[in-house]
């Protein structure tokens, strides 16, 4: 639990602590990129459903488990007395992991290599079907979209930079660069950048009927649609973690 008190924003959090949400359970078997301290195999993350200060952003706690040791499963976990925003409330589903080749978004790219992404990025664009993410944009939008950053719930991988600049996080006990941990996406995918939908999606995606939608399995919604980047220092998972909107 988190003190109420810290939450900021929109709404009021009631007096007393609040119950931290469930928000992503990984096992390693999984997920191999996870990097689990000794022994663990299990990765447990908790959220506050208030915005906090500096971020404004839910806070997250990160718990590293053995699954031998986990003794006792609560089959009803404790629930906050109220949310900030009901997209705070993550609606469970089961994760289907699966790799996936990224590149760095252009803005990370060296000035020439840049420029030649950008030339390639223009003649997609001038093909790609009306309506799509290429479709009348210019200089690094199709790349972007269509073959840089995967979106969606992730380990690891690259950040998408869409709200800043890109710019290193320093580790705050050791000053280590810190690396990407976990993406906690508003959407899986765009209905408009069909080269990221899952081939099994697709037919649901051109004519979606389902509740949640194929792009929203978890109707998570953080600040229109932004993404929220869980950073760990890879010097050591005891030192805090960082969080990002992008």
């Amino acid at each position: 639990m988190v003190p109420a008190t810290a939450g900021a924003g929109a709404g009021r959090p009631p007096a007393g602590p609040v119950a931290m949400l469930a928000l992503a359970q990984l096992y390693v078997r999984d997920v191999p990129a996870l990097r689990p301290p000794g022994r663990a195999d299990l990765l447990q993350v908790l959220w506050c459903p208030f915005d906090h200060r500096p971020t404004g952003l839910p806070r997250t706690a990160l718990f590293w488990r053995s699954v031998t040791a986990v003794a006792e499963i609560l089959t009803a976990p404790p629930e906050p007395a109220a949310v900030q925003y009901d997209d705070y409330v993550p609606e469970p589903c089961l994760l289907a992991p699966e790799q996936v080749t990224e590149y760095p978004v252009a803005a990370e790219l060296e000035p020439d290599l840049r420029a030649e992404v950008r030339a390639w990025s223009a003649r997609q664009a001038v093909a790609a079907a009306p309506g799509s993410t290429g479709a009348g944009g210019g200089d690094d939008a199709y790349y972007d979209r269509e073959l840089a950053v995967s979106p969606g719930w992730k380990v690891g991988g690259l950040p998408s930079w869409s709200a800043t600049d890109p710019r290193p996080l320093h580790c705050c006990a050791c000053g280590s660069r810190m690396q990407p941990m976990l993406t906690v996406a508003s959407y899986e995918w765009q209905p408009n950048g069909p080269g990221w939908i899952p081939y099994e999606d697709r037919a649901a995606a051109a004519a979606p009927t389902g509740y949640p939608a194929p792009a929203t399995p978890t109707m998570i919604g953080l600040a229109g649609g932004c993404n929220q980047q869980i950073y760990a220092c890879p010097a050591s998972p005891d030192h805090p973690h960082a969080e990002l909107l992008q």
